[in-house]
């Protein structure tokens, strides 16, 4: 048995040691446990916190997208979990943390090579620390989301098993292969593919589909939500294909269309607050004319463009800024100061946008070791460079005007797609939970050892069934803070603003 085994040394680590220091580790079972401490903070003081620093207009719409669900409250509560994630025990083994690692921050985005590649989206809060932080914030989410959905209990533990169980078996996979091979590894939209394939094969009865029946007692944990009748695989084939479809004519031409008009020959970003505010209206926000804007605007797009290498800059000075605007992003990123820039090419038809998005501290550093950046928009982009298989070519960071104020910058839309949760059956989330856990563990495995890691992990359910009990205890934890934060609302402690 290895449910609770307490050591794991990896070849590095013998060879650092001289053999003779093994790690001690938190016992597997222990991740099961979650129970809040005497001294919890209160939840609701600590998102009332993070709104320090935001924009005051755009806090109460924060707020509203919070409260839509426990879904879409978890989805903003970054700094909640951190805190409550710093009380537990962990195996000592780091990696590079997305610091956010909830289902709906995987996702699809075009490489350099334009092929869609699915993988984590968002790095706000990237940060080193233990690898169980994000495990257990994505199996969390899975979760939150299938109860959410109004699948049965049983359903949405096998979700969730599914996710963990990928990230185990993926790390494990990661540990035998050398290191290049890890560094290259992907999943492109053919896997997409492949995974549907995979998942109509995992139904059928072990013993038929050549593959290992799994541990005595377990087979019927990981099946529960991967047992769909013909037409609702074939319903996911559909739906997967239209998105890869939608996703390859998501780029600057089709923004283009969606975000601006021509106004005496001339291209704009239309005016749509409070989501999409142009330049032209934000004369006197920050306490700068509409000239002192446009002039911030060019001279942050020159120090972007330092951050790049020589050639990206090269390709950069073929375009000209056009347009700025404050533009609204996600739930827990509403009130940061986040922009579209619309810069053109050749003429009108070749255009490109950046986003320029407000770079916080992690809200992981109130409980790790800070970063080692200064700049916590550089932050954001050496941990997405390092944990993404491919990243954005125009990724770039810079100060703002404003001493405590960082930027980082990318494509504001290249091939992006999301999934829609929502919609999600449970043989969709089923197979969306296994792609989400092979990413992770692909990002912990470029960044961390997965060697020790999957030697931590073993090779048994021990794990799985540990974070899957997790996620149930600490699901129940969310819907007491959603609750909360509700009645915060209600007795006027905060204001939300709904529907926007």
């Amino acid at each position: 048995m290895k449910n609770d085994r307490t050591e794991h040394r990896s070849a590095a680590r013998r060879s650092s040691t001289g053999g003779d220091s093994p790690t001690i580790a938190a016992p597997l079972s222990a991740h099961a446990e979650w129970e809040p401490s005497a001294d919890r903070p209160d939840p609701v003081d600590l998102l009332v916190e993070q709104n320090v620093p935001r924009e005051p207009d755009l806090v109460p719409l924060r707020h509203g997208r919070m409260m839509a669900s426990p879904f879409t409250f978890y989805r903003g509560a970054a700094r909640i979990m951190a805190t409550d994630l710093a009380s537990t025990q962990t195996a000592g083994l780091d990696v590079q943390l997305c610091g956010d690692a909830h289902l709906s921050n995987f996702g699809g985005f075009g490489s350099p090579e334009r092929q869609l590649v699915f993988d984590l989206n968002d790095f706000d809060e990237t940060l080193p620390g233990p690898f169980e932080y994000d495990v257990k914030r994505m199996a969390t989410s899975f979760t939150i989301a299938a109860r959410h959905n109004l699948f049965s209990p049983s359903v949405a533990e096998a979700v969730t098993r599914e996710s963990v169980n990928a990230y185990r078996a993926a790390m494990a996979a990661f540990a035998e292969m050398v290191t290049l091979d890890v560094w290259y590894a992907h999943l492109s939209d053919q896997d997409f593919q492949r995974t549907l394939l995979d998942a109509r094969l995992a139904t059928i009865p072990a013993g038929k589909s050549g593959k290992k029946k799994p541990a005595k007692g377990k087979d019927t944990k990981r099946s529960a939500a991967a047992n769909p009748a013909k037409d609702e695989i074939d319903r996911a084939i559909k739906v997967t294909n239209k998105a890869i479809k939608k996703a390859r004519g998501r780029d600057s031409l089709q923004a283009l269309t969606q975000y601006t008009e021509l106004v005496g020959g001339n291209r704009r970003i239309v005016s749509s607050p409070p989501l999409v505010v142009p330049q032209r209206e934000l004369s006197g926000a920050w306490g700068l004319s509409a000239e002192a804007i446009r002039q911030v605007v060019r001279d942050q797009f020159e120090a972007y463009k330092a951050t790049l290498s020589a050639d990206r800059r090269q390709l950069l000075d073929r375009f000209t800024i056009v347009d700025t605007a404050r533009k609204v992003v996600g739930v827990g990123s509403v009130g940061t100061r986040a922009f579209m820039v619309l810069l053109q090419g050749r003429d009108a038809g070749d255009p490109l946008f950046l986003q320029v998005k407000e770079a916080n501290r992690s809200v992981l550093e109130d409980h790790l070791p800070k970063s080692q950046y200064e700049n916590r928009g550089q932050r954001v982009v050496e941990g997405q460079r390092l944990t993404q298989s491919v990243s954005d070519i125009f990724l770039g960071w810079t100060k703002g005007i404003e001493d405590d104020r960082f930027y980082y910058w990318r494509q504001l839309r290249d091939m992006k797609v999301s999934a829609q949760v929502d919609r999600m059956t449970p043989f969709g989330m089923s197979v969306y939970a296994r792609m989400c856990g092979w990413t992770l563990a692909h990002a912990h495995a470029r960044s961390g050892d997965p060697a020790a890691i999957a030697d931590y992990l073993g090779d048994d359910d021990a794990f799985d069934d540990a974070v899957v009990a997790f996620a149930e205890h600490y699901a129940d934890q969310n819907d007491r803070d959603y609750d909360a934060f509700v009645r915060a609302v209600a007795s006027g402690r905060i204001e939300a603003q709904r529907g926007v």
